[in-house]
């Protein structure tokens, strides 16, 4: 892999920093939302052990990102590059969370459009997991142009298998979506 996964990212609405492990209070104030994880796989995650093996999870991938607010300034959410596969040239995006009062305002949208842009100077596929059962993020993902190619049983760091659904949206089907 010879390009950075966590660099600074910014648009109009937020900038992505490298999370970092001081990060941790800010992030887990967010975080320790039970609604966040409602249709999340492991709805536990709002609980701080639980939460603590996830931020555990995030800083050793070194592809983790604290969402800020550009407006405001606070941290919103958090999300990450991982998996790369040189001989697939592909990775994934995911371990993402939003703020409650983030959703429905195009955060979602511009921070995933915002990593794609950049991420397919360098891969030539990207690869989402979605739990199964959050209807929300499938949604979403489906939004921008990503599709359902299979079900797998996912382990994520620290936790429990659970069944998610793979994604995937190509470096062609992306420029395709973004033309105007």
């Amino acid at each position: 892999m010879n390009f950075n996964v966590q660099p600074v990212l910014e648009n109009e609405k937020v900038i992505l920093y490298p999370l970092q492990e001081e990060d941790f209070e800010l992030l887990y104030a967010t975080a320790s939302d039970p609604k966040i994880w409602e249709q999340h796989p492991n709805k536990d995650r709002w609980k701080k052990e639980v939460f603590t093996t996830f931020f555990d999870g995030a800083l050793q991938s070194k592809g983790a990102f604290k969402i800020v607010d550009k407006a405001a300034g606070n941290i919103i959410g958090s999300t990450r590059f991982y998996d790369y596969n040189g001989e697939d040239n592909s990775i994934f995006i995911g371990y993402t969370f939003y703020a409650v009062s983030c959703w429905g305002k195009g955060v979602n949208r511009s921070v995933k459009t915002m990593m794609l842009d950049y991420i397919f100077q360098f891969v030539s596929k990207v690869c989402f997991y979605i739990g199964a059962n959050n209807v929300r993020s499938q949604i979403a993902i489906s939004r921008i142009g990503a599709e359902k190619i299979a079900e797998q049983v996912v382990t994520y760091f620290g936790e429990a298998p659970r069944l998610n659904f793979v994604y995937e949206i190509t470096k062609e089907k992306w420029i395709i979506k973004m033309k105007p």
